[in-house]
């Protein structure tokens, strides 16, 4: 897929800029577009005390968000923006977003985060009230699709990207020698994973390491000490742990209706070996077998980490193939990028004005690869 050439637009990027973020990797992909970029980064809006920001989090309302709101309000009067990118809007309000598209910026709304699903992460209270406002929803879920048709509200089909600058191949001379984990899992313990996971430790006797966050939660401390490496892996923690597993696994979050893994594209991209739950929109991405390896059940995952544990070359192989794949179709952060803000150039055009509250913005759809 080729980037779209886009035009400069002036951007206020409402996000959080932490470290190992992916939002803070979306905020340099739209400098590398040349665009003119600012951050608005509305953790800089939190309490000195750690209580009052759990409140802020589970009830955003009231008090506990009117600083943040009127820093926005106040930050598109003085630097008067296009537009401004909603990375995660789980803090303003109605009369917020409203204000913003009085004062003549176009609102793109991003969210990789699922508030419609069966997991409930509790901190959609304000996102469940400004949703229909934004001039563009960017969506990643199939089900997604289907509520904003419904809802006849405007969006365009993205999908979960890596970055081209975070996300690269090991070093040229990179083999076995240096990997130093055999199987390898990167992630939180979502859904069913716990007892997947131990089920190819124990019952299976498969060399499996497991990093990340919140594992303690699950396991015993037994387990935490056999089963772990290390909690949550950033920036390039998380992906030298990539480079040095032979094999990385990938799993669906169902519980928040996704399609496919964040991570598969991320683990293909560093040039390594991906081994994914099956899934159609994981097999339309990359062509199983050639460039990604998928399981359905916990024996066929097993069987295949056997097999290509016993087959190295032909992991290789794969590995170069997914490579390929990946850079050839697009699914990088900056590719990605491009096309939303291709879209919400159409959509002015269209309009021949930035959007206004109930614009025809709110009507249109584009659907693209997700």
């Amino acid at each position: 897929m080729e980037m779209e050439d886009v035009l400069t637009h002036k951007i206020l990027y409402v996000g959080s800029l932490a470290s190992g973020a992916t939002s803070t990797y979306r905020y340099h992909a739209l400098k590398r577009l040349q665009q003119e970029v600012i951050p608005f980064e509305w953790e800089q809006c939190k309490y000195k005390f750690g209580i009052m920001n759990s409140l802020v989090g589970r009830f955003p309302v009231g008090p506990l968000v009117s600083r943040v709101n009127a820093d926005l309000v106040a930050a598109v009067e003085k630097e008067s923006p296009d537009i401004v990118w909603f990375d995660k809007p789980i803090r303003f309000t109605p009369a917020t977003i409203r204000r913003v598209k009085e004062l003549g910026a176009f609102t793109i709304c991003y969210n990789q985060d699922s508030p419609f699903g069966p997991r409930n992460d509790g901190c959609w209270y304000q996102f469940n009230k400004v949703y229909r406002e934004f001039d563009l929803n960017c969506l990643f879920r199939n089900s997604d699709v289907l509520r904003y048709k419904e809802w006849g509200l405007n969006y365009i089909k993205t999908q979960f990207s890596y970055d081209p600058q975070q996300d690269v191949p090991p070093p040229g001379n990179w083999s076995d020698a240096d990997r130093t984990r055999e199987v390898s899992f990167i992630g939180s313990p979502h859904d069913e994973r716990s007892r997947f996971l131990r089920d190819l430790i124990e019952t299976h006797k498969l060399p499996v390491v497991i990093s990340g966050p919140s594992w303690e939660k699950v396991f015993s401390k037994t387990e935490m000490a056999s089963y772990t490496r290390g909690g949550m892996l950033r920036d390039a923690e998380y992906r030298e742990a990539i480079w040095k597993s032979k094999i990385n696994l990938a799993f669906i979050t169902h519980s928040n209706e996704d399609d496919v893994a964040h991570k598969a594209f991320e683990i293909a991209a560093c040039r390594s070996f991906l081994l994914a739950e099956r899934s159609a929109d994981h097999q339309a991405a990359f062509e199983e077998g050639k460039e990604a390896e998928f399981f359905s059940s916990v024996e066929e995952c097993a069987e295949k980490i056997r097999y290509y544990l016993g087959h190295p070359a032909e992991r290789e192989e794969i590995a170069m193939r997914g490579w390929v794949r990946a850079n050839r179709s697009g699914y990088d952060n900056d590719t990605q990028l491009s096309r939303i803000l291709k879209q919400a150039e159409q959509l002015q055009a269209e309009a021949g004005k930035l959007a206004e509250p109930g614009s025809m913005f709110n009507r249109l759809s584009h659907d693209g690869p997700g």
